[in-house]
């Protein structure tokens, strides 16, 4: 299987790209969201991790790697469109938790 640009990607430093989960289409009441009122889910796949941050001339090794499930902070990161789908790259930091 050849790699895709996505898996290819390798960010720098103590970034995460990361695969957002789909948004909920309805609620838990059965009630259908419009586009406009779905949230951006804080929950997604790491697709590729930075080698870590520079601390006192020391590196830091990261904390999360390809594959893990991660809730980030809702305000943190970046988002962008690569081979036509949305990727969000988010410092290290504002990862929450690994699921």
């Amino acid at each position: 299987m050849k790699p895709t640009l996505k898996t290819r990607l390798r960010p720098i430093g103590d970034k995460v790209l990361i695969q957002r989960d789909e948004a909920e289409t309805e609620t838990a009441g059965g009630i259908v969201l419009p586009d406009e009122a779905k949230q951006k889910p804080t929950r997604g796949r790491v697709l590729s991790a930075g080698p870590g941050r520079l601390m006192n001339g020391k590196l830091v090794p990261m904390q999360v790697k390809p594959g893990d499930d991660v809730i980030f902070a809702i305000y943190g990161g970046d988002e962008h469109k690569i081979e036509g789908e949305s990727v969000f790259l988010i410092d290290e930091p504002d990862i929450l938790c690994i699921v």
